[in-house]
């Protein structure tokens, strides 16, 4: 297996089945680590800078909490308007600007390819934490970790993906985890807002069962874990487009009792209206302890990236 030190976290292909399984074995050593403690010294003297150039909540907050939890220390901005790339500075030199004063990098940017052009020119490891529609290798795997927390295994699941899987940057990097395991991989989605074609080649490729649909109801039925995401108002240049597509999937309380009872219910977040908050109090419906898991899985990454396990 190899190191990740020294690495960064650019997309979902670049992991190993070994190294998936390393990165949530360490996720796990600090869920147990943390019971009955409020943090860690594992990185005392570390800091870490989180340059968001496009609104966060989630990935933000936890890259954050993760890192204070291990000990280190936070700098960054949470907007693009909040540094001096809004007096024309280009990424490249924000980037080697912050390079002089951290040890690691997590950023999110409105442009695919923006995080491989910042490791491009960083000393320090990048952690990519959204590339516009391009890759969330962080959220993937923190998926990953969760489908295996709440089935006991990846191995095998059906997984069913749903809606903006065009421009979803979580499920364009989840599936090149899942393709490691075996599952069977069910794209439910509008027309309009299909999985690229070129993913879909390389899972076949890989071996990988695909199916694709608009029909949500019918891939529940055989679903293990139902991935929902919503549609993304951010994407569109046709805000008519948007607002004819926004509703295209609703999941229901009796929709999952009537078709799915024991269904892992998953979503990257925000939610608007794709999942109604009756679904809420489901046993399956893990998306907020998926937000917590984000913790476990970002501080693995960056002891695991920095060399300090």
């Amino acid at each position: 297996m190899g190191s990740l030190a020294g690495k960064d976290i650019l997309d979902g292909a670049q992991f190993s089945r070994d190294e998936l399984q390393h990165i949530m074995d360490v996720a796990d050593h600090f869920l147990e680590e943390l019971k009955g403690r409020q943090g860690l010294d594992l990185m005392a003297g570390y800091v870490m800078g989180t340059l968001f150039f496009e609104p966060s909540t989630r990935t933000r907050l936890s890259f954050e909490t993760a890192m204070q939890r291990l000990g280190g220390g936070v700098v960054g901005f949470a907007s693009a308007s909040a540094s001096s790339t809004s007096k024309g500075e280009s990424l490249a030199d924000t980037i080697r600007t912050v390079d002089q004063y951290v040890d690691i990098i997590a950023m999110r940017h409105p442009e695919i390819g923006s995080a491989r052009e910042a490791a491009d020119v960083a000393e320090a490891p990048v952690l990519n934490g959204g590339d516009g529609a391009g890759q969330h290798p962080t959220q993937a795997l923190l998926d990953l970790y969760t489908v295996r927390s709440e089935r006991g295994r990846i191995d095998g699941n059906t997984i069913v993906l749903c809606g903006d899987l065009k421009f979803g940057r979580t499920v364009h990097a989840g599936v090149e985890l899942y393709k490691h395991y075996g599952c069977k991989l069910v794209f439910v989605s509008p027309e309009s807002l299909r999985m690229p074609p070129d993913i879909v080649a390389q899972l076949r490729d890989w071996g990988v069962t695909v199916e694709e649909t608009t029909d949500l109801e019918l891939a529940l039925k055989g679903a293990d874990v139902l991935y929902m995401t919503r549609i993304q108002r951010e994407r569109f240049e046709d805000p008519a487009e948007y607002e004819r597509l926004k509703d295209s999937y609703i999941l229901t309380r009796e929709m999952v009792q009537r078709l799915q009872p024991d269904v892992t219910i998953m979503h990257p977040l925000p939610r608007v209206n794709e999942i109604a908050a009756d679904v809420d109090d489901l046993p399956g419906a893990a998306y907020f302890r998926q937000v917590r898991n984000g913790v476990y899985v970002r501080m693995a990454l960056i002891a695991l990236v920095l060399g300090c396990i």
